[in-house]
């Protein structure tokens, strides 16, 4: 299948190696060049385009009219409603899906026709269903237990207490989903402070769940 992932941060990275992994056909644009470089040479099989997806004509240069399938992964739900817009109404993407940053604008993305993926409203019916706050726990396997999802909750002396979440230093291909702070969940960014009490939601592969833990727990 050919993809189009616009957005090139972990999330990106991270689904456009799972997804290749699987041939597929992926595509990746990036607007920071830096950031496309790194990614290209990362992901040497993956062709990355230094782009903003906004622009009709970067993805004129993906072949979005090709794809199936296009996501769209940046930190912003302005940009990614209108990559999703042009994927369906332009270059006619049978399904375009967008990560919301903020769960308000899930029924905007939706009334759109647009597949509106928020990992806040994931993460909460996760943690209403089936979390138990306070131990490291796996929540959900995927892949035939390839991928994991799993909880964790930083003590005082916790080696990740007080640090950024760009400070970690994460295991290849794991992800900081969410952060379950005072009853309510924080989105994370690069700049976003870790404290005591924190509960660390991680998306990592199964043989990295050791190396996480010892990015977040006192040995």
């Amino acid at each position: 299948m050919y993809i189009v992932i616009v957005g090139g941060g972990k999330v990106g990275t991270f689904m456009a190696k799972a997804l290749s992994s699987r041939k597929h056909d992926i595509v990746l644009i990036e607007k920071d060049e830096k950031r496309a470089q790194k990614v290209a040479e990362d992901l040497d099989k993956i062709l990355v385009i230094c782009g903003d997806g906004c622009d009709p004509h970067v993805l004129e240069d993906a072949h979005a009219e090709k794809a199936r399938v296009l996501v769209t992964v940046t930190g912003d739900d302005e940009d990614n409603l209108i990559i999703s817009q042009l994927a369906k109404d332009t270059f006619k993407v049978p399904r375009a899906i967008a990560r919301i940053n903020n769960p308000r604008n899930e029924q905007t993305f939706q009334m759109l026709g647009i597949d509106a993926i928020s990992s806040t409203t994931i993460i909460s019916k996760l943690i209403e269903e089936e979390a138990t706050i306070g131990e490291i726990k796996t929540l959900l396997s995927l892949k035939r237990g390839k991928l994991a999802i799993v909880e964790m909750t930083l003590t005082p002396d916790s080696p990740a207490t007080g640090k950024k979440v760009l400070d970690l230093k994460m295991p290849e291909e794991s992800i900081i989903a969410s952060i379950i702070r005072d009853e309510k969940i924080v989105f994370p960014r690069g700049n976003t402070v870790l404290f005591p009490g924190d509960s660390i939601i991680v998306l990592t592969q199964s043989d990295k769940e050791k190396d996480v833990k010892k990015v977040f727990m006192v040995k």
